[in-house]
């Protein structure tokens, strides 16, 4: 994935919530999502099912960028992504970097944070183990 100011190969469910880039941090990509109708559950606050999908990006967002650093591509699919909800998103806007704490030949380690005002609170955390398959072609 370069830097090119847009994410490559948002999901059409990454897309329908509004999920985009922020900024880069060093090589990492920091996503942000706008509270809208489509992300909203109860009242004035994310639904967790947002909150879950924008830290699920926000991981494979930095998962793809780290492939790119070392000139590799891959097909990814999830082994599994545990969401811990720590504290209610509001009605404001939501931001979330991931972090690839293994990478393998043939899997991968993540974690991912998601804030809203204070980085240092983050309203959602997620790990999430990625298998990674040769792209076809």
């Amino acid at each position: 994935m370069a830097k090119t100011g847009s994410i490559d190969a948002l999901t059409p469910y990454a897309r329908s919530l509004g999920i985009a880039l922020h900024e880069w941090e060093g090589d990492a990509p920091v996503l942000t999502v706008a509270f809208v109708e489509a992300v909203e559950g109860r009242p004035e606050h994310y639904h967790g099912g947002a909150t879950g999908g924008l830290l699920e990006t926000a991981g494979y967002a930095a998962l793809r960028a780290e492939l790119a650093g070392k000139g590799r591509e891959a097909v990814l699919k999830p082994i599994n992504i545990t969401v811990q909800y720590l504290a209610a998103g509001k009605a404001q806007a939501s931001y979330a970097k991931g972090r690839v704490t293994k990478l393998g030949r043939r899997s991968a380690n993540l974690t991912v944070e998601a804030w809203q005002d204070d980085r240092t609170r983050p309203i959602a955390t997620a790990v999430m183990n990625v298998l990674m398959g040769e792209p076809e072609g």
